[in-house]
């Protein structure tokens, strides 16, 4: 097996694609904040959410819905923040994950990635990183 990465090189290749792997669940998972609301736990990432109030029209009241699931459209996100920190981060992701894939494949095939094409791969995971922790924080 030929690699075109040095020690260092594969290190940066495996805990880039942990980071990646990491941050992608993360996006995924509706675990971004945690509360209760009539008296029951729920949870709501950007993308996802869990124990949600539906208004029951037929019995003329709030009901939870005590399940995970997917936001309907985009437009159901409750906020245009959310949507904003939806989109943002899933392109931070998106980019974690190019690089990362990139340079595993650089453990394995030589002359895939040269000095210059790691500085380059290394500013777009610094940008999907930024991408990712700026939206995590709110902005």
């Amino acid at each position: 097996m030929a690699s075109s990465l040095t020690c260092a090189g594969v290190i940066w290749a495996f805990l880039s694609f942990l980071c990646a792997a990491a941050s992608c669940v993360g996006f995924f998972m509706p675990y971004w904040l945690l509360g209760s609301q009539l008296e029951k736990s729920v949870s709501f990432g950007t993308f996802r959410r869990c124990s949600y109030p539906v208004r029951d029209e037929s019995r003329q009241m709030t009901v939870m819905v005590e399940q995970c699931g997917r936001y309907a459209s985009f437009q159901a996100i409750p906020s245009a923040e959310w949507r904003i920190c939806t989109v943002v981060t899933g392109l931070g992701c998106g980019l974690l994950l190019l690089v990362a894939l990139t340079a595993l494949m650089g453990c394995c095939v030589s002359e895939l990635i040269s000095r210059t094409v790691g500085r380059v791969a290394g500013g777009i995971q610094f940008l999907g990183g930024k991408c990712s922790c700026s939206s995590s924080r709110g902005g």
